[in-house]
This record gives C-alpha cells, structure tokens and sequence, in this order.
C-alpha cells in the first residue's frame, strides 16, 4: 500500500504486509525516516520506496517537474535518488535498509541497466 498522509498511514499499519512511503521532492530524509520508524513502530511491516532518480537518469513522469532538480536532490541527500555508481548504490542501499529498515526499492526501467550490477550484487551473485 502506497501512502502518504497520516490517515493513509493509519490503515497501512492496520492492513498492509508492505508500506510504500510516497516521497516529493522536498521531503527530507529525516522526515522520512522518522515516518518510517514511526510505521514500524505500530507493526511489523515491509517498507518499500520508490526511487525516481538515478545517477542523472529522471523517471519519465518526473522529468517534467519543476522541482525536480537533482542537485538540489542530492545537496538534501534525498531518499528519491540513488547514485549511478553500483558500488555507491549499494552502500546507500544498505544504508538505509541499517538506518530506516526499507526492505524494498522501486526503480523504474529508465535506470534498469544502471540498477543491474547494483541488484546482482544484492543478490549475491
């Protein structure tokens, strides 16, 4: 279940096995994470993301968006972008799986070749 607001996340804890936690520009990754703790906090669930930005590749729908401007992205350290680097990546993965407990990152095909080396190397091949 994809949510935002407080409401949303209310039933989420309720109903959900996975939380998505719908993220804009703009939202910080302490407020974020502090959400997410605070989700986990009601129950056991999955948390997922979706990441619209790696490296400087832009999700279609995004692309468009006057607030998406990927250094500003990357000076607030956003949870909405991922380095192209798969090493780099990884560690920010793992990263915020350690600070926050994601379970799960959503990517679009726009940054599936970048993602490839990343995946397999979570995977453990």
């Amino acid at each position: 279940m994809a949510v935002s607001g407080p409401r949303a996340r209310a039933l989420a804890v309720e109903v959900a096995d996975t939380v998505t936690l719908a993220a804009m520009p703009g939202d910080g990754r302490e407020s974020m994470a502090a959400t997410a703790r605070g989700i986990l906090a009601g129950r056991d669930v999955e948390l997922a993301q979706h990441v619209p930005v790696v490296g400087d590749l832009v999700a279609p729908f995004m692309a468009s968006a006057r607030d998406t401007d990927i250094a500003a992205l990357r000076a607030e350290d956003s949870l909405l972008v991922l380095p192209a680097d798969p090493a780099a990546a990884v560690e920010e993965l793992r990263r915020r799986r350690e600070e926050i407990g994601y379970s799960y990152v959503v990517v679009g095909s726009h940054a599936v070749d970048v993602m490839a080396p990343v995946v397999a190397e979570l995977a453990g091949r």
